[in-house]
């Protein structure tokens, strides 16, 4: 039988705040439709900040605790014990119900989460409940039921079974879907250019093309502050060693717009020509600006107000989308990352230089980059054919 909502029941939803004690001064909350804090899961989140997880962590985590809420409070379910025939429920319909419309209707028919979509959920819910063990909210019963052992009989690359293979038994989640690996979205030189030439403005094009050519992910992109930027061949007046143009990554936790770098090691990356002479293009265009005079950040607000205030992620995210639209493709930030990657593997650069490059701490990370590409695959068949002729 369908399930009919309860419409005395709340709903719950991810809300930006002012906290005074996070950098910034603004975090993310669960809050009900009258404003009412949700102790339990604001308190995990702010336990995300205390492990420096970024920004759109947060955001992301905050929404998915919030859709998990309220599907409980619907349905007048305890969300620490609702059973977990019920958690089972709850993965199907997480796959199984439209999503809400964006605008105007589409004529392609109703939108569904993707397994993989649905997946990034129940892992923030197990996280979530793992967490509220600690506290009391939660009791080991029931967390108990979100994992199960598993013993590995194939052992991943680089794992250590340990002394009588006494690692090779494992905890598992229970609660997840299995989805089939997407592989790696990357952009076409082609494609690079066209939104290169479609973007309204100089630090757009700079932007697309730092990361085109750094592999920097979007957070470290936004973090970026003027003193970071070495672009002139030799740096030692600066105070810094490293031979030609470069950039330096930082983690700082005190951003205004909330940018952080993933990685807690800093690191360098070299700059190609192309990068310094679209930064003068943009530093020309910022320079009109007066409001952004003193501001230290790389990227900023030139178009809109706060003019001269920091570039942040639902900036960049909608330029994105504009030139997604625009020239009808798909793009997201992290795709640029994905491109460098994998033209650097492609290319032959050795994999402990894409490691550093990228700011990876294990190799492992470099995997979904590894895959054979068809033109790759035709080569070397073709090189074989030649030698034996």
């Amino acid at each position: 039988m369908a399930h009919q909502a309860r419409k005395d029941l709340v709903k719950f939803i991810a809300e930006k705040a002012t906290l005074p004690a996070v950098a910034g001064g603004v975090g993310w909350v669960v809050v009900d439709e009258m404003f009412r804090l949700h102790v339990e899961a604001s308190t995990y989140l702010d336990s995300l900040r205390g492990r420096h997880c970024s920004w759109n962590t947060e955001r992301n985590y905050a929404s998915r605790l919030a859709l998990y809420l309220t599907w409980c409070s619907e349905r007048g379910l305890n969300w620490a014990d609702p059973g977990f025939d019920n958690l089972l429920r709850f993965r199907d319909w997480l796959v199984s119900t439209p999503l809400p419309t964006r605008g105007r209707k589409s004529s392609a028919g109703p939108r569904f989460r993707k397994d993989g979509s649905a997946d990034a959920v129940l892992i923030t819910l197990t996280e979530f409940m793992r967490f509220g063990v600690g506290p009391g909210w939660v009791t080991d019963a029931v967390v108990s039921t979100l994992s199960q052992a598993k013993y590995l009989t194939h052992l991943p690359a680089g794992y250590a079974p340990g002394e009588d293979g006494r690692y090779r038994t494992v905890e598992v989640r229970t609660l997840k879907f299995r989805s089939e690996d997407p592989g790696i979205e990357c952009f076409t030189a082609e494609q690079v250019d066209l939104m290169i030439r479609m973007a309204r403005n100089a630090r757009d094009r700079f932007l697309i093309m730092l990361m085109r050519a750094t592999g920097m992910r979007i957070g470290e992109a936004l973090g970026l502050r003027r003193e970071d930027l070495h672009l002139l061949p030799d740096s030692r007046l600066l105070g810094c060693a490293e031979p030609g143009p470069h950039l330096h990554v930082r983690r700082r936790t005190d951003n205004s717009n909330n940018a952080l770098a993933k990685s807690r090691k800093s690191r360098t990356i070299p700059v190609t020509q192309a990068v310094i002479d679209f930064y003068w293009d943009y530093q020309y265009e910022r320079d009109q600006v007066d409001e952004a005079a003193d501001c230290g950040m790389v990227l900023v607000n030139l178009f809109r107000a706060p003019l001269g205030r920091p570039m942040s992620y639902p900036n960049a995210k909608q330029m994105f989308d504009r030139l997604a639209k625009w020239a009808d493709i798909v793009a997201r930030p992290h795709m640029l990352r994905h491109t460098a990657a994998t033209e650097w593997i492609a290319e032959g650069v050795p994999e402990d230089v894409v490691q550093d490059l990228l700011g990876h701490q294990s190799p492992s990370s470099l995997k979904p980059y590894l895959h054979a590409s068809p033109s790759r695959k035709r080569a070397a068949v073709e090189r074989v054919a030649a030698v034996k002729r």
